[in-house]
């Protein structure tokens, strides 16, 4: 397959990029609507035509389709209400900017201060809008002491958009991370609690550590939530001013606490243990995993030696024959044939016979068999059935799925089934969200979903303008007849990529589909790299993302939701330098080091070879080798793998907080506590300035040969998914570009049984071959509204179920409502809400025991029968 020409990538002609909705710090009343910069180009060129004696040139149709599409952009922005909401909050931004010059001249002693003068002002009366913009300046203060990161004038209107209950959309790269400081930092002031909420056990702790120096600094507490903490960890974790965790530990803790039988076994702040959340990817939250339910499960007497015979049942019954299957909705209907021959192979009468019940192992085993891929939908490892997350890419393994699927995927694949269970405690997360007085969040991707946001949760999206104009180019979608044509031009447009240095992106919806295409870049003898839920791959998940954007680069990842790590062109300079650190100092310190299993050298080693040390540099490093050398031996100490990686992480944090010069006179002490640290600190800041010059170096190279290249492979169920993917090219003001290639055989459009005949007779029609690609706007059009019907479906369904689950909603809580209150009161309430529900039970038998018709007479004779004998 000949490599796709790079004309058709990019464009020809010059365009400028366009500006952002508020660009400038001070937005002035006065500015011209009509300012559009495809105008002052134009006139450029006007001036020169009249200028000259010859012809003048006519202006190119596309340069011409180019400025008209800008002109209408500025124009849709400036007329939109999220212009002139992000207009308003200019204001505050230049109330913090003139508290900036005062706070610089505080000590740091003086800076800390101002936390509890803050809270002395609102204990007086004042409320957190009198102290947001000075709040907000103490803020940035800090974090350009403790990370040398000061936030930009548009981070301030994220952070302000977050106190005020509303979704900040941010795109990929912006620093939203940074952002939640400003919002967490002011609400938890009150002394209430604030919960940061991540996507995942990652994340939270990388926050929790890297963004917590910025609040311990400035004397506030911060907690960290992780998988498989005692109870009494999580308590104090929860009582901090700030805590830190993913949104499945969140609810199952307030599930768990709503099934404790002591008060001591609560971990949440009972009676109010929710104020304020921010919400990072809260349209991965709220709308993707909207769809599942959390639930705590309790064992139940199933037999589970059925599961295996339904299996084999349904093995050998026939798709179209003896079932009909309904992708949209994963559900499964017998056919009589199908019915009466599942009857004979499992000798009843009666697949539905209640003392004998058969139909839900057969219907589950068939649904096993056609909805549930190994590789796509779960992996096998050590023995288990692992779940997939579709939406990520990641192994939950602490998730099954219910109603006996999760029994029927083990029997299919030949596994130990595990007990079966009941459901003894469930919420949504919509339901769990609104428990919050007031909810924030933060995406690069949540103006598709504005309705839904505004219907179920009352909180309006904002979208926040980037700090650098946005020079993306978004390529024309290539639609394909067939999936073979779709892999073929993907790795002929990869090739072409590497062939020019630029750094590949390619993000697939399964495991399968990336190792699919991995083998097709194998034939080609292009080097990559892998991203999915193989844990030879997952191990190196940070390495690999945090160097995609490196000359020659090409990465092939499952979905990018999540990540938590910025592809930043020429490499990520602060990983390089910890994985130098770690490759000359891991084997020293410890021996258990886990072997990991990938194809290939890594990009990291890659990477490190090439970066220039300089001698100084080299000094230190061997000064760190010859202190671990004599720890190690003269005290006899051992380090696990995890322990030493602890420690390195712990030095990097003191070099990002510490000054050179501190560091150098804690390094001659040298600490009992952290023989290593100082020296390690200074060894990483002397590496990291060498790993910045090269990362730039290579990075400038990146961006003239047009930055990063992002492919997608396929539609996904909602366009948000697919604007993930898009966003990870371009962030910054970086240049980059993005081509969707997708064929009427992928996933969608057979899962929602559209009719694609017709496009695939176009297609043929106008290529005269099935593996050509055509970028029509019609058809291209008519795929999208596809695309946005199933979103709509998807709606739908996540409608019935918070409408399903509100009915439940009352019930949960009036009855967590009590319990809290047995768990709390003392005997004396206790006794008196049991006297209550005494009478009330008696009343009620007594008023339906009671005939309004008969007389007082009869009622009396009535109650005495019922009464209970003397004797």
């Amino acid at each position: 397959m000949a490599a796709v020409p790079t004309a058709v990538l990019t464009s020809p002609y010059p365009t400028k990029p366009p500006l952002p909705i508020c660009y400038s710090t001070k937005l002035t009343t006065n500015q011209p609507i009509s300012a559009f910069p495809f105008l002052s180009s134009n006139s450029r060129f006007l001036s020169h035509s009249r200028r000259s004696s010859h012809r003048p040139r006519p202006v190119p149709l596309a340069f011409l389709k180019e400025g008209f599409v800008q002109a209408k952009k500025k124009l849709d922005d400036v007329t939109s209400m999220n212009y002139w909401v992000v207009r308003d909050y200019y204001r505050l931004v230049d109330s913090v900017n003139d508290q900036e010059s005062r706070l610089q001249s505080l000590s740091d002693d003086q800076l800390k201060a101002k936390t509890e003068e803050f809270r002395r002002r609102l204990a007086l009366g004042e409320s957190l809008a009198d102290i947001q913009a000075e709040a907000f300046a103490v803020v940035r203060e800090a974090a350009k002491r403790t990370l040398g990161m000061r936030h930009f004038d548009v981070q301030i209107i994220g952070g302000a958009v977050l106190h005020d209950g509303s979704i900040a959309e941010m795109k990929t790269g912006e620093g939203k991370t940074l952002v939640s400081t400003l919002a967490a930092y002011l609400n938890a002031l009150t002394g209430e609690g604030v919960h940061v909420v991540t996507v995942n056990d990652y994340l939270a702790r990388r926050d929790a550590e890297w963004m917590g120096s910025v609040h311990h600094f400035l004397g506030l507490s911060v907690g960290l939530i992780q998988k498989g903490m005692k109870a009494e960890e999580r308590r104090s974790n929860y009582r901090c001013d700030i805590t830190y965790t993913n949104n499945s530990e969140l609810g199952f803790d307030y599930l768990r606490d709503n099934l404790a039988g002591t008060s001591g076994e609560l971990v949440m702040r009972w009676p109010k243990p929710f104020h304020f959340a921010i919400v990072d990817e809260v349209d991965s939250v709220l709308i993707d995993e909207g769809r599942n339910p959390l639930l705590i499960s309790g064992q139940a007497n199933e037999d589970a030696a059925r599961y295996p015979v339904a299996a084999k049942v349904a093995d050998f019954l026939v798709r179209g024959i003896h079932y009909n299957v309904e992708l949209k909705d994963n559900s499964v209907e017998l056919t009589e044939e199908g019915i009466s021959l599942a009857e004979l192979a499992l000798e009843t009468n009666d697949l539905w016979d209640e003392n004998d019940p058969w139909a839900r192992f057969v219907i589950n085993g068939l649904k096993a068999k056609e909805f549930y891929r190994q590789d796509v939908q779960y992996i096998v490892r050590n023995g288990k059935a692992l779940i997939i997350n579709e939406l990520t890419g990641r192994v939950e393994e602490k998730r099954r799925w219910s109603e006996g699927i999760h029994q029927a995927v083990e029997a299919k694949e030949g596994l130990k089934i595990q007990a079966d269970s009941v459901v003894v405690a469930q919420i949504t997360y919509q339901s769990l969200f609104k428990l919050y007085p007031k909810l924030s969040g933060m995406t690069g991707t949540a103006k598709t979903e504005e309705k839904e946001f505004l219907k179920m949760f009352h909180v309006p999206v904002i979208e926040i303008p980037t700090n650098l104009p946005n020079i993306r180019k978004d390529l024309p979608i290539q639609a394909f007849a067939t999936a073979r044509g779709k892999w073929e031009h993907v790795s002929g447009e990869v090739e072409s990529m590497f062939m020019l240095g630029r750094p590949v992106l390619v993000g697939t919806t399964s495991v399968e589909n990336s190792e699919h295409l991995s083998d097709l870049l194998k034939e080609r003898n292009i080097p990559h790299n892998v991203l999915n839920a193989r844990p030879k791959y997952a191990a190196r998940e940070a390495e690999i993302v945090a160097q995609a954007g490196r000359k020659h680069a090409i990465t092939i990842s499952t979905n990018m939701a999540g990540r938590g790590t910025d592809i930043i062109l020429g490499g990520n300079p602060k990983m390089l330098a910890k994985g130098i650190i770690e490759k000359k100092l891991l084997p020293m310190l410890s021996r258990d080091i886990p072997e990991f299993d990938f194809d290939g050298e890594s990009t990291l080693l890659k990477a490190m070879s090439k970066v220039d040390i300089g001698p100084s540099t080299s000094a230190l490093l061997e000064r760190a080798s010859l202190i671990a050398k004599y720890v190690g031996k003269s005290e006899g100490k051992g380090w696990t793998y995890q322990q030493v990686k602890s420690m390195i992480t712990e030095s990097v944090q003191m070099s990002e907080s510490v000054n050179s010069r501190e560091l150098q006179r804690l390094a001659e002490e040298e600490s009992e506590m952290y023989p290593l640290g100082p020296t390690l600190a200074l060894a990483y800041q002397a590496i990291l300035n060498d790993c910045v010059l090269h990362s730039l170096n290579e990075g400038t190279e990146v961006k003239r040969l047009g930055g990063l290249h992002v492919i997608g492979t396929s539609l996904h169920e909602s366009r948000r998914i697919d604007n993930q993917l898009r966003g990870r090219a371009g962030r910054q003001g970086d240049l980059g570009s993005t081509r969707f290639m997708i064929s009427l055989q992928d996933e969608i459009f057979q899962k929602f049984n559209f009719d694609t005949a017709w496009a695939v007779q176009l297609i043929s029609r106008i290529t005269n071959d099935e593996d050509l690609p055509i970028e029509g706007d019609t058809i291209v059009k008519q795929l999208l509204s596809l695309q946005i019907s199933a979103e709509k479906y998807f709606f739908n369904i996540r409608k019935s179920l918070v409408e399903f689950d509100e009915v439940l909603e009352v019930q949960r809580k009036h009855v967590y409502d009590l319990r809290q209150l047995i768990l709390a009161g003392d005997a004396e309430s206790c006794s008196q809400h049991i006297f209550q529900y005494m009478q009330a039970v008696v009343d009620e038998i007594i008023v339906g025991s009671v005939d309004s018709h008969k007389s007082p007479l009869q009622k009396s004779q009535r109650l005495s029968y019922w009464s209970p004998s003397p004797n």
